[in-house]
């Protein structure tokens, strides 16, 4: 049985993390006009924090690897929700980018830990489940996080919505402390140069790197994509259907998980690469673009927690340090994508479609000739920490 109270509790966070990610975003004209500054540099708080993610990663997680991971998990939650409150009250910009630093650091070494530490927690035969049940934070985050941040910093100004963000993680920080056991630390303190020497590893981060790119290229300019074929109003909803059918995507990706690992890395990309071609094919028709949306949303649903868990499955007793190496490859992507997409969106904006599901086959050829004896058999122990023994053999 699955321990839900503590994955719960891991998914909320992995929910918090996700909208401090991303709420910017939606709130870029509110926050625009009261810094006085253009809409573009408050992009920069989006692109700052996923590339503070990416750097930060590696480096935080190996630091934090040897200390007890339940108070770890604690201080990243009162990290969240003390740069939002930064946030909500800064009178000045610097100051906001500079909580948004901090909570990209935060964010490097929270999603390797909620993902290890979900798995650890379940019996191994349900670890793939476990790994769903808590990722389901993003696309809920996406699906209904944001577009409510959104509502509600129009509503009543974009402070709110991030001192919200901020309240809110004091009561997760009591619910964390309550339902959620300590695991053990890392017996033995692993670089991430080791854990990438691990069979398999290679491919794996150029799977997520890849993955992460092509996603990222289309989906940050689906508005502009849109506007070309004159469906702009379209947007909110073909961003509604991804996220609603990611959620869908991380369940049916989460019992598949513990028996066809590798089938996992196969569908998933190739069913994006066929969805991207499709929205770019369907030259705005409502219902054959929402179609498609739909199947994008369950191909990258499930696509993270794929890619965690596989990673947790190949790297063994390094899950740790390899995490934190998926992590980065994921967000510098994140950036990349997006900076590549603008590059074709500026020169060749028709060829923005194809392109992206062009390099969304990378990830596919890569998983295809994927060989590791982790992901033929179910795991007898995902990630290989046990949960911390106290007097008597309770927890």
């Amino acid at each position: 049985m699955l321990p839900l109270r503590a994955l719960l509790a891991l998914a909320v966070i992995v929910l918090l993390g996700c909208l401090t990610e991303v709420l910017p975003a939606g709130l870029l004209l509110g926050m625009s006009n009261d810094f006085g500054v253009p809409p573009s540099t408050i992009g920069h708080l989006v692109t700052g924090y996923a590339l503070t993610t990416a750097l930060a990663a590696v480096p935080l997680t190996a630091w934090t690897a040897r200390l007890p991971r339940k108070p770890v998990l604690l201080a990243l939650v009162a990290g969240f929700a003390v740069t939002n409150l930064v946030i909500a009250v800064s009178p000045w910009y610097w100051l906001v980018l500079a909580a948004r630093v901090g909570s990209g650091a935060v964010t490097g070494v929270m999603w390797g830990l909620v993902a290890v530490y979900a798995m650890r927690l379940a019996p191994p035969r349900l670890s793939g489940r476990a790994l769903a049940v808590v990722m389901a934070g993003t696309p809920l985050g996406f699906a209904v996080g944001v577009p409510a941040g959104t509502v509600l910093g129009e509503l009543v100004g974009w402070r709110w919505a991030f001192v919200l963000m901020g309240v809110v993680a004091v009561p997760l920080l009591a619910w964390v402390a309550a339902a959620v056991p300590p695991v053990a630390a890392e017996p033995v303190r692993v670089s991430p140069r080791a854990a990438l020497r691990v069979p398999g590893m290679v491919p794996v981060v150029l799977m997520v790197l890849t993955f992460s790119l092509a996603h990222n290229m289309f989906y940050t300019y689906l508005g502009p994509v849109l506007a070309r074929v004159g469906r702009e109003w379209l947007l909110s909803t073909a961003l509604l259907v991804f996220g609603l059918a990611a959620v869908m995507g991380i369940l049916a990706v989460g019992g598949a998980l513990d028996r066809f690992p590798r089938g996992v890395l196969v569908v998933c990309p190739a069913a994006a690469a066929l969805a991207v071609a499709l929205v770019t094919l369907s030259g705005g028709d409502p219902a054959h673009l929402l179609l498609a949306m739909a199947l994008w949303g369950l191909a990258f649903g499930g696509t993270p927690t794929a890619f965690q868990a596989v990673t947790a499955l190949v790297a063994g007793r390094t899950a740790d340090s390899a995490q934190s190496l998926t992590i980065a490859s994921w967000n510098a992507a994140v950036a990349g994508g997006a900076a590549l997409g603008g590059v074709v969106l500026d020169h060749e904006p028709a060829a923005l479609g194809a392109t992206a599901a062009a390099v969304m086959v990378l990830p596919l050829l890569v998983a295809l000739r994927l060989h590791s004896p982790a992901l033929r058999r179910v795991p007898r122990r995902a990630g290989q920490e046990t949960v911390e023994r106290g007097p008597g053999g309770r927890s």
